[in-house]
This record gives C-alpha cells, sequence and structure tokens, in this order.
C-alpha cells in the first residue's frame, strides 16, 4: 500500500510543472495530457527503480522528454536549424523586453527546432539549472549554454515589436 502513497504523492507533486513542460514542447493541451499520462504509466510501474527520490522530478521530464522525443521520430518531423542564421540575432536589446501573448510566445516556441526549446523551457520554465539541462539532455554545458543564448536571442528577435524574421527554425 506505501507504493500507491508514494504513486499518488509523486502525480501531486509533479502533475503541474509536466503538464507545463509537456504543454510548451508539444504546443497543445490533448499532447500535453497524452504526455504526461504516458510519462507516468512509464515511470508509476518502475518508480520501485527510483534510486534517489530527490531527483524524481529530473527523472520523470527525462522520461517526458523522450517520450516527446519519439513522437517527434514517428511523425517523421525533420527540423533543421542552419547555424549561419543564428548570428545574426547576437545584438542585445537595450530596453526591457515588451509584454508578450502567451499564444504569441507558443507559436515562436513552436518554430524553434526541439534542439533548443527543450534546454529554453526547462531553464525559463522549469527553473533547472544548466547542469541539471546538461545532464537530461546527456550535452556538455556550454552546449547548453550556446542553446539557450542562441534561442533566446530567436525569441528575442521574433517577439520584438515589428520585427518580423523567419530566419531560425523551420520546422
Amino acid at each position: 500500500m506505501a507504493a500507491a502513497i508514494d504513486a499518488n504523492a509523486l502525480i501531486d507533486a509533479h502533475y503541474r510543472s509536466l503538464y507545463r513542460y509537456a504543454y510548451r514542447l508539444g504546443g497543445s493541451a490533448a499532447d500535453a495530457d497524452d504526455l504526461v499520462q504516458e510519462t507516468f504509466g512509464k515511470a508509476l510501474p518502475r518508480l520501485a527503480t527510483l534510486r534517489e527520490p530527490a531527483h524524481a522530478k529530473a527523472w520523470l521530464f527525462r522520461i517526458l522528454r523522450n517520450a516527446y522525443l519519439h513522437r517527434v521520430r514517428d511523425e517523421k518531423r525533420n527540423r533543421c536549424v542552419p547555424g549561419e542564421n543564428l548570428d545574426g540575432y547576437a545584438a542585445p536589446e537595450p530596453a526591457p523586453p515588451p509584454a508578450v501573448d502567451p499564444a504569441t510566445l507558443q507559436a515562436a516556441l513552436d518554430d524553434l527546432d526541439e534542439t533548443f526549446r527543450t534546454p529554453l523551457i526547462l531553464f525559463y520554465f522549469e527553473d533547472f539549472s544548466y547542469r541539471e539541462i546538461a545532464d537530461q539532455m546527456d550535452l556538455p554545458i556550454g552546449t547548453v549554454m550556446s542553446r539557450l543564448a542562441r534561442a533566446k536571442n530567436y525569441l528575442r528577435a521574433k517577439l520584438s515589436p515589428g520585427n518580423e524574421t523567419d530566419g531560425l527554425p523551420a520546422r
């Protein structure tokens, strides 16, 4: 019976943050619901194998991300981000960023390639550290920092008033 209590506590503690992450990755409530349900469906039977209960959040986020990536591969979405188009977005913005409509932000996130979107969501929306993101994505920390900088610069350019950019990521 303790496993059911632990499972319920795990769901209660992490459902909302997993849903937000899934929504940002997939861009729709239906996809987010499916991904979170799939995540818990995979995690709960293996709950006994979790060695570090303190790392449950990162473990669940990794399961969700892997489920998302599996879906992307199955749907054969091929997103390419040409590196030469990223350099034009390096100029710092002098004024504070304007308020952005959530739907506009989600559309811009949807345009980002997953390799840039995932670290951005984990860092800015889910408060993961560079190290946690690097561990989760199996990347060097410098790569995470670079991808975050490029994604942030792209979003800044994309969401600036009067700026119509199609430079970075085509899905």
